[in-house]
């Protein structure tokens, strides 16, 4: 009876023994399981996407024109004043007509001193000729014969002068008649006054004159899409000053170099102003298509940012880990985020639980 109650109780210590490596060995397998970070997963997939950049820059002119006199003269009256609207051949200056009485009376000047040498010139070509008819039968010196001729070269330069300076008189004259009312080349709106009535005119112009139908938005655009670009493309335009509204563009100008400092080129978009409420100095977007690309997008939340960073990352999942892969991020659609360069169509990536894992981490997945 004691051999069997020995028996028994080493049975049952063996088996109680046999629990207890039981029990353990399921505590350990848990553990190992739950320190493995539990991730949820997406599979990404590529599809062609409208290729659109937006650029900034400020409304400009088409045609801008500034007005002035030919010569220095002061300015009897400014017709118009800044942000006036004025027609093509409207006169919008006039000038002092004291100045054109002035030079009048210069050029009247100038012609009683060309007269004046001319019949200098005249008694001195009838004594060269007298001279001339004594040299020939001995009547005259050689040195006699050279002063005569020497005199009349003399006196042809002298009013070769006279005549010179009588055209430039005579030239300004004209110019001054023709300009003592400035007109507008152009039909637009005044940008810029510089003087008041009774100035005198000093080089710089008196008016600034930009028409404003057309006008035009200037941007410069990454050489990368030089090759994408062409005249006669249409582009929306949005204008700060008018919110959501849209207008249309035009690519009218595709400048033809590259610049090597910022890689690259300024494109002129001419914008159709019938109603002239678009104005120079309005700071504009512009938003230029490129045409579609095949490219992958991925959920907002698969985005991680390297600490420490600019770097964009997703974890990527291979064989039961994760894995960093750096991409470059393109457009953003609501909740998605086109990707350049980085992933391919077909790979997993974790979308939650990101906040325990490293690179090369095993994770357990989780519907």
């Amino acid at each position: 009876m004691k051999n069997l109650f020995c028996v028994n109780g080493f049975m049952a210590m063996g088996f109680a023994c046999l629990l207890l490596t039981s029990c353990n060995g399921g505590s350990d397998t848990q553990n190992a399981a739950a320190e493995k970070p539990q991730v949820k997963l997406t599979k990404v997939e590529g599809r062609d996407i409208l290729q659109i950049e937006t650029y900034s820059g400020t409304v400009e002119s088409d045609v801008k024109n500034n007005i002035s006199p030919n010569m220095q003269v002061r300015i009897k009256k400014i017709h118009f004043d800044v942000g006036d609207y004025v027609s093509r051949g409207q006169v919008v200056v006039t000038l002092d007509e004291s100045s054109q009485q002035q030079m009048k009376l210069q050029v009247q000047s100038q012609i009683t001193q060309t007269q004046s040498q001319l019949a200098q010139l005249q008694n001195q070509q009838a004594e060269f000729n007298r001279t001339s008819e004594l040299y020939k039968i001995g009547g005259a010196s050689q040195s006699e014969y050279d002063a005569a001729q020497t005199q009349l070269t003399v006196q042809k330069n002298a009013l070769a002068a006279q005549e010179n300076q009588l055209k430039v008189l005579q030239t300004q004259l004209a110019q001054l008649n023709q300009n003592t009312n400035l007109t507008s080349p152009i039909s637009g709106v005044i940008t810029a006054r510089n003087y008041d009535d009774g100035d005198m005119y000093n080089g710089t112009p008196v008016l600034t004159v930009e028409q404003l139908n057309p006008v035009k938005l200037k941007v410069s655009i990454s050489e990368s899409h030089f090759k994408d670009l062409a005249k006669g493309q249409k582009v929306d335009v949005y204008l700060d000053a008018y919110g959501d509204e849209l207008f249309t563009g035009t690519i009218t100008t595709i400048y033809p170099s590259i610049d090597n400092v910022t890689h690259t080129f300024p494109v002129e978009i001419t914008i159709t102003n019938n109603d002239n409420r678009v104005r120079p100095g309005m700071f504009g977007k512009a938003i230029v298509s490129f045409g579609s690309a095949y490219h992958v997008t991925v959920p907002d939340e698969a985005i991680v940012k390297q600490v420490g960073a600019g770097d964009r990352y997703v974890y990527v999942y291979k064989n039961g880990k994760v894995f960093y892969q750096k991409v470059v991020l393109g457009q953003h659609f609501d909740k998605d985020y086109e990707i350049m360069e980085g992933l391919n169509s077909g790979e997993q990536i974790v979308v939650a639980g990101m906040s325990r894992l490293s690179n090369n981490k095993e994770v357990e997945v989780v519907k």
